[in-house]
This record gives C-alpha cells, structure tokens and sequence, in this order.
C-alpha cells in the first residue's frame, strides 16, 4: 500500500498517446486525472440545450440523431456526410469529408436516426446553421461491450469533462475509468481523518473519487462533491493553522512602547497630528498596540477603504516598536509607492524624523528609503543607518530583502500591499534577525469575510471602514468610448480642473502601442485581456500623452508621463512635477494604483476601463478626491451591455462601498485569479467558492484547528501532510503568498 499508485505517470499507465493529450490539460500522473473533475453532469435521456451554443466553442452535447446521408461533391471531389442532431427543438449539423464515400459508410452506419450521442467539437457556421466538422461522438447503447453493459450505461448520469480538440470528454472518460478501476482503497490515502469524516458525515476519498466519475444517480455525484469540496477547504484551513502554530511557537520580543516617564516618539507623534484620529483608527490602534506588547509575533491584517488612514495606523505601531527600542521596516511593492510613503512619513513625522540634524525634536529617530535604483553613496548610507540602528524606520522595496542589508534589531515588519510579495520573500525579511519580528500586513483591497479566512487564515484581520471627514468623495461615470462627443467633453472636464488649479491621472494598460506583456502591474492582464474587445489595440500611454499635449482641449498644458520601465530619477521627478503642479497632468500605467497621495488631485480617467479587474479600478478611483475638493473618475470603456465588463463597471459607478465591490469582483472573477494563483497557472480549489461556500469553510477550520492543535507537527497525520506539501508546491505557491 502507497502512494505511488497515484504518482504513477499517465503514459505508463494510459500510453503516450492518450497521455500526450491530457498533459495539454495539465494531466500528468495518475492523481492528476483523478482530481479532473467533471464540469457537469448529462441525466439520462436529457438533451442539451442546443441554442446556447456559442459560434467558435469547444463543445460537448447531448443529442438524438435525425438523419445522416453521403453524398459525392463535384465541384471539389471526394465525398460528404451530413448528418443532422437534435435537443428535440433546435437542429445541428455534423459534417465529415473524406476522398472517397466508403471511408464515410461506418460514419452513416452508426449513425442512425433515433441514436441518443454525445457529440464534441468547435462550433462552427455554415450558411447560417451551426454545425460541428469532424466531431468526435460517443452513441448511447452502442459504444459498449454487452447488453447488460448498455443498458447499464444508459440509465447513468453521463460526466462531461473540462476537455479539448485534443481530447473529448469521453475519452476522458475512459482514461479515468482505466486509472480508477483497478483500485482499491488502499491505494488511495485519505487527508481527512477519520473522526473527521465521522463528525460531519463524508464518504471516504476512494468512494468519493468513484462517485464523482462513475455514478449511478444525480445522489452519488453530489455525495462525492460535497466531500471533495470539504477535503479542499480542510487541507488549505490545516496549512494555514499549522503555519499560524508554527510562527506563534517562535516567540517574539514584546514591544510596549516608551516606559513610563520616557519621553515618546508615540506621544509626541500623537501631540503634533493636525486631525482627530477616526473611531476605526483608535480601535485598531489599540488591537496593534496589544499584540505588539506581548511575547508572541503578531500576525494581522489590516484592510481598509481607500483613504481610511491606514499608514496613520501602520506609522502608530512602527512607532510604538522604536519606543521599545527596535526598528520597523516598510515593503512596499513599487519605487514610486516606497518615495511616497517616505515622503508621507517625514511629513507627518516633522521633526521626530530628524534625529542627527540641528532640527531635530527631543525624541527623534530617522526615515531612510533603500530602493534597487539608489546611488552608491545613497544605498551605502541607508544600509549603514540600518545596520547601526540609527534608522528607526527603513523603507523599501525588494531591495530590503537582499544579503547585505542588515538590523540592528528589527521589531516590525509592515508589509503593503501583500498581494505584491511571496511568502519567501516576506519571511526573508521576518528571519533576518534572531528573533522573529512582529508582522502587520496592509490591504487597500477590501476582502469578503469568507476571503479572508481562505486567502489570510493565518492572520487576525482588523478593518478600517471609515474615511476621515475632511475628504469630500468622488462621483463616477462610464463613458462609452466610442461617443466622440463624449470623449471631447471628458478632456475638456480636465481642462477645467487644470484652469482650477487641480490635477488629473489618465490610466494606460500598456506602456507602448507595441506592448505586448499584457495590462502593467495587475495580476488582472491574462484575466480580462480581449475581453468583448476583438482586435481593438489597447491605449498606451505615450502615444495618449503625444495625443493629449496635441490636443486643443488641453493646448498649454503640460503632460507627465509615467510607468515602471522608467529610471527611479525620472519617475521622482515626474511624481514632482505632477504633485506641484508644473504637469497637471499625467498619463500613467497602474504604477499609481496604490498608496500615491496628491491632495489636488480631482480628476481620474481611465481608458479601457473594461480591461481592469474591479478592485483595481476602485483602488484607481482612490487616487483622487483625496483632500477637500471632490474627486470625478471617468471610465472610458467599450464594453457591451450584458458582458460581465459592463456589470463591473456599473457596480462601481453606482457604489463606493468596497465590501460590496469585492464581494461582486469575487463572484465574477475566476476563483484562481482571486486566490492568487493566476500566475502559476491554476489553482487547487476545484470546487470550493469561497463566497458561495462560507459555512464549508467554517466547518472546515474549527476541525483544522482541532487536529492541528493536537500534533502541529503533523507526524501522526502523515497523509494529511503530504496533501498540506502539496499545497506548497511551487506551482501553487502563489495562493499561500498572501499569507
């Protein structure tokens, strides 16, 4: 007994021919076909429903044939079978070519009228009638051995694959049942224990595998989904309480703050801020400053609404932690987002970042930026301030992970924007010291609660739902990009906020007209790419900018550019002459996406508005409208009605509420892509939804929790950590690199 039957390589077992086929689909051994899944489920006698076929799908449906006649082609040669099937209202058409009509005699023969099939192909249309050249069919009743197996076969529910031209769905079929068949039970080890299983009334994984592929009635497909569906929240709820045990096990150095009578950076910070900080911020506030006092790493989440006053909150702890006599250190994703909240930093710091110069207040530490584009002398000196420990706070990039930089005594780890970072790239920093640094990570994503414990289980979540009174809002308004006029009126409303004194940000998917490494920085390119859109080319950003500045609309008016390919100098003084005014304007990629703050910016526009995820459009939107005039936000989009393109953009028009936003994202976006793992090519959850699955996922991590908390080592669950190793693969790393 062992795994090994399930590691076996389909072309052993299924021969290269088959097997080559499946690899396409990412196939490879004989565990990967077996967690293939069906999409869906044919009943008995029941037709698919042929006017739902789409012109260009790959397709596989149910249908009774009518007729099917040979006949020899003049004009061209060779012979043609045409057969006709139908749902019992709609018809479609099979057509086959051969040289000569004996090659077609066993098409004709099988294919009597009155023959229930399954028939798979590209749609194609002739003549205005849908057809399927050269499809591949599987007959009911005939394809089979026996009688008895026919009329087994018949009263079946019929499984229909996720498949290809390469391969239909029966053949599919077929392999699972070669691979399936031969097992036994215990060939099949089971991640879920046993009192699990027990406690919540689920078959066990070797049944489950043959309910799901070979069942009997619509009860046994749905027994074995409602187990897999559970086995995949249990495995992903184990790794993330395991890895939540585990760091907690690391201990930390408790960070209280200035001891009593110790004159404070905190308290002094607190004294000289310009605004009352909001009920959300002291609530959080006080969450961080608990955790941060104890011996054991903090490990939370803070979410906020776009301008909720986040980096208030995150400069609060980091603050606390050099009052303890550590440091804190600040990834961010981007350079532009490091020399901003460098900038922020100091600005809301004052005088309390100045320790060393004639300005300095009493209690006083010092901001530096380490970044990869730094000069000799610069970088040289931020690592010394680092190392040295004069540095309270050190801000950077990935830079702020490589060998050479090193802490004094490293408190806090404030991660921005985690979603940018892999789990070795943020525990490359965490492991730096002896000890193990408290951990805060910032989203301006909101996250649906059910997300939340799927994507971050190992965290504890705090959330900022309220924006500062002083911030005046901004109204949004889809702007169909084919309507000249309304075009015409969208630069004008920037001209008019330029005259006012106020900035603007046109957003470009691309950098060059040439681009073709899909939308910059949004692991949303591969997902909406071409979506409703054809052959249109995408707007990018220096030809809008040459458009623009030759523009009546905007004549006198400089134009900025901006976008990741640029030197860090340039982008510094682009950001410069945008903030102050000298370019009020300034076409961008989403390189300004996240954490970017110029109060007097008012305007933000945004072509192919359709081609962004919703999240990133309301993290765009959050650009502006961020001081006391209100902000307009004006999505250029080519959408058509009914696409889900156009219900995103809708839904943002019509609601600022982020919750609400990411709750719509998540239902219309792929499940890969909101987890994370669109990068590495798929994801592990095959049928859990993670909106539409709360109470699984519940379930499913008060008994991770359970099993977890007996053995954190997993050595008496074996299985169950081979499957939890499974999920930390490097292809699927991605999912957990939000953690």
């Amino acid at each position: 007994m062992s795994e090994d039957r399930l590691a076996e390589p389909l072309r052993k077992v299924l021969g290269t021919r088959t097997a080559g086929a499946l690899e396409k689909l990412g196939l490879v051994t004989a565990g990967d076909l077996l967690r293939h899944y069906p999409r869906r489920y044919v009943e008995p006698g029941r037709m698919s429903d042929l006017a739902s076929l789409v012109v260009g799908e790959h397709v596989a449906v149910m249908a009774r044939v009518q007729q099917a006649t040979v006949r020899d082609m003049r004009s061209r040669g060779g012979a043609m079978l045409q057969a006709k099937v139908t749902d019992g209202v709609r018809s479609l058409h099979l057509t086959f070519f051969a040289r000569h009509r004996g090659s077609l005699r066993p098409h004709e023969d099988r294919l009597r009228p009155g023959r229930l099939g399954m028939f798979t192909g590209t749609v194609g249309e002739y003549r205005g009638e849908l057809q399927l050249t050269h499809p591949e069919y599987q007959l009911v009743g005939v394809d089979a051995d026996d009688e008895a197996t026919v009329m087994l076969e018949a009263s079946r529910p019929v499984p229909v694959y996720p498949a290809s031209a390469a391969i239909p769905t029966w053949r599919i079929q077929r392999a699972v049942r070669t691979v399936l068949d031969p097992l036994d039970p215990a060939d099949v080890p089971d991640p879920l224990p046993d009192e699990v299983r027990e406690r919540r009334g689920l078959v066990d994984l070797h049944t489950a595998l043959r309910l799901v592929h070979e069942p009997f009635s619509e009860r046994d497909w749905q027994r074995a989904r409602r187990r897999l569906r559970y086995e995949e929240a249990f495995v992903l709820q184990a790794a993330l309480a395991r890895r939540r045990a585990i760091t907690a096990a690391l201990g930390a150095v408790a960070r209280p703050g200035a001891s009593d009578g110790a004159p404070g950076l905190l308290a002094a910070f607190d004294e000289r801020l310009p605004f009352t900080l909001t009920e959300g911020q002291r609530t959080v506030g006080e969450q961080i400053a608990h955790d941060l006092a104890q011996a054991v790493p903090m490990q939370r989440l803070l979410q906020g609404e776009v301008g909720s006053g986040k980096t208030v909150v995150a400069l609060r702890a980091m603050l606390q932690v050099v009052d303890s006599g550590g440091q804190a250190a600040l990834l961010a994703p981007t350079e532009v987002l490091a020399a901003q909240h460098v900038r922020t930093l100091r600005a809301l710091l004052g005088p309390l970042a100045e320790a060393g110069m004639l300005t300095q207040a009493e209690a006083a530490t010092r901001v530096v930026l380490l970044t990869g584009s730094q000069g000799a002398t610069e970088r040289r000196e931020a690592l010394l301030d680092a190392a040295s420990g004069r540095a309270g706070i050190v801000v950077g990039t990935h830079a702020l992970l490589g060998d050479k930089v090193q802490f004094a005594d490293l408190g806090l780890v404030v991660v921005d924007e985690q979603h940018r970072f892999g789990v070795e790239q943020r525990d490359a920093l965490r492991t730096r010291s002896g000890t193990t640094p408290h951990l805060l990570v910032m989203t301006a994503t909101p996250i649906p609660r059910t997300v939340a414990m799927t994507v971050f289980g190992d965290l504890e979540t705090s959330t900022l739902a309220q924006v500062p009174a002083e911030r005046a809002g901004v109204t949004t308004h889809v702007v169909p990009a084919d309507n000249a006029t309304w075009v015409g009126r969208t630069w004008r409303r920037v001209r008019e906020e330029v005259d006012a004194g106020r900035r603007a940000y046109v957003v470009c998917p691309r950098i060059t007209s040439d681009d073709t490494t899909g939308v910059e920085g949004t692991d949303d390119a591969d997902l909406l790419a071409g979506e409703g859109e054809g052959a249109r080319p995408l707007h990018a950003v220096l030809d809008v900018a040459e458009r623009l500045r030759a523009d009546p609309a905007l004549a006198g008016v400089e134009v900025g550019v901006l976008h990741g390919r640029m030197p860090a100098a340039e982008k510094d003084a682009a950001m410069a002459r945008f903030a102050d005014g000298r370019a009020p304007v300034l076409v961008s990629t989403t390189v300004i996406e996240v954490g970017v703050d110029v109060p007097e910016a008012t305007v933000m526009v945004v072509l192919d508005a359709e081609r962004f995820g919703l999240s990133q459009l309301h993290q765009l939107r959050g650009r502006v409208g961020r001081g006391r005039d209100p902000g307009l936000c004006l999505l250029l989009s080519s959408a058509e009605d009914g696409t889900d393109a156009a219900t995103r953009l809708r839904t943002l028009a019509e609601t600022s509420d982020g919750f609400r936003l990411a709750t719509v994202d998540v239902q219309l976006r792929r499940e890969g892509d909101v987890l994370g793992s669109s990068q590495s090519g798929g994801t592990s959850l095959r049928l859990l939804r993670v909106v539409d699955h709360a109470e699984v996922i519940e379930e499913a991590r008060q008994d991770a929790v359970d099993v977890v908390g007996e053995d954190v080592t997993l050595l008496t669950r074996p299985v169950l950590a081979r499957a939890i190793e499974a999920w930390l693969d490097p292809r699927r790393e991605e999912f957990l690199d939000r953690t």
